[in-house]
C-alpha cells in the first residue's frame, strides 16, 4: 500500500491527520505532509478511513 496525495486539491484540514495520525500530519505552517509514504499493512483500516473522509478526495491508495 502506497499513498498518494494530490497537493493541488488538497486543502490541509486535518481530517486525514486525525484518522491516521501515525501516517499525517499538519504542521504549523499549515501544510500536510505524509509521514509513511508506505506505511505498515496493520494501519490499512486507518488509512482507508482518512482517504475516504477527504473532503476534496486528495488522497488515494496504490497497492
Amino acid at each position: 500500500m502506497r499513498v498518494v496525495v494530490d497537493y493541488d486539491l488538497c486543502e490541509s484540514n486535518g481530517l486525514c491527520m486525525a484518522a491516521a495520525p501515525e501516517v499525517f500530519e499538519v504542521r504549523d505552517d499549515d501544510f500536510m505532509y505524509v509521514l509513511q509514504e508506505i506505511p505498515p499493512e496493520e494501519l490499512r483500516s486507518k488509512v482507508e478511513l482518512a482517504v475516504r473522509n477527504c473532503p476534496k478526495q486528495a488522497l488515494r491508495l496504490e497497492d
